[in-house]
């Protein structure tokens, strides 16, 4: 059984509940990115994500693995996420991505889907701040 007040647990938790998250990269044109992504899943103590192979990010992720997803939370706090993407085959993994999203399952249908790229951070720093006054909660794992 997990620790709900581990470092990955508390930033998934804030994950979930944001519902959406904005990752940042380094286009292909060497020009800061941004889009809406939306967390998958922890599981083994990794944050997954998913996304095509066949859009823009994918090969940003793959000549630039390190990226920053930043999400609001309630009370205007909010998540600044950092590490560095890996990505996985594992189909296993990915059916449960797919069972746990209908929206996910809609796209790509099932698991082996040639398209279907799932990826989890490695090397994760995540501060949780807000206004309060408080310093900052950081976390690394």
């Amino acid at each position: 059984m997990s620790n709900s007040s581990s470092p990955v647990n508390v930033v998934a938790d804030f994950l979930v509940k944001s519902q959406i998250q904005y990752l940042a990269t380094i286009g292909l044109d060497d020009k800061p990115k941004v889009r809406p992504f939306q967390f998958m899943r922890e599981e083994g103590g990794k944050l997954y994500f998913c996304t095509s192979n066949q859009k823009p990010v994918f090969q940003e992720l793959q000549k630039r693995p390190y990226v920053e997803f930043c999400a609001s939370g309630a009370d205007f706090s909010w998540l600044r996420l950092s590490g560095r993407v890996l990505f996985s085959e594992d189909l296993g993994l990915k059916a449960r991505i797919q069972e746990a999203s209908p929206l996910v399952k809609s796209i790509y249908q099932t698991p082996d889907n040639p398209a279907f790229e799932i990826f989890c951070l490695d090397a994760v720093t995540a501060t949780i701040a807000d206004f309060s006054g408080n310093p900052p909660r950081v976390f690394r794992f």
